[in-house]
């Protein structure tokens, strides 16, 4: 078989982990190019209803009543979410503007950077915007407690667990 077995010394089942595509280098860019857009597809339509929610609130009677610090996480939460748009939108553009210059491998890392920083930045517009309802919802006391365990929630998804996979199987044995 073309693969590695791992998992048996831990009495976990028998995965086998295939050593490679045989492809070049351009079709595995193709590839990923593919991969990365099919993902800023999905992250997006999340991102565009958020923002356009958060666009909404200013317009609001009950925003009219909040103070100056709810003010200030609405404006933080504003401001992130346009920067996790720019970020995500940013992917396309970067490769729209290079295509044709035979820089496709080059394009799909730069891009798969900007997509990662769009996720990061998604991150803390979703823990802002949890803050500042749930300060509304709750009180000031708890909110931050509830916000906090959340993102450790979406990094453990977003990131550890992620990154635990890629280390824990394609390390060699």
């Amino acid at each position: 078989m073309n693969g590695q077995r791992k998992g048996r010394d831990r009495g976990e089942p028998e995965l086998i982990l295939p050593r490679g595509r045989n492809e070049t280098e351009e079709e595995r860019a193709d590839r990923r190019w593919s991969e990365l857009l099919q993902e800023v597809r999905v992250i997006q339509t999340g991102v565009q209803i958020l923002f356009g929610f958060l666009l909404t609130v200013v317009f609001t009677a009950r925003f009219a009543t909040l103070g100056t610090a709810d003010r200030t996480i609405y404006a933080i939460t504003l401001l992130l979410g346009a920067a996790t748009t720019g970020a995500l939108v940013g992917t396309v553009t970067f490769h729209r503007l290079v295509t044709g210059h035979r820089l496709k491998p080059q394009t799909v890392l730069w891009a798969a950077r900007l997509a990662l920083v769009g996720v990061v930045l998604l991150l803390a517009t979703v823990a802002s915007a949890l803050l500042l309802i749930l300060r509304l919802a709750l009180n000031d006391t708890v909110a931050p407690w509830v916000v906090a365990g959340l993102v450790v929630w979406f990094v453990v998804c977003w990131f550890v667990l992620p990154a635990w996979v890629l280390r824990r199987y394609s390390s060699s044995e």
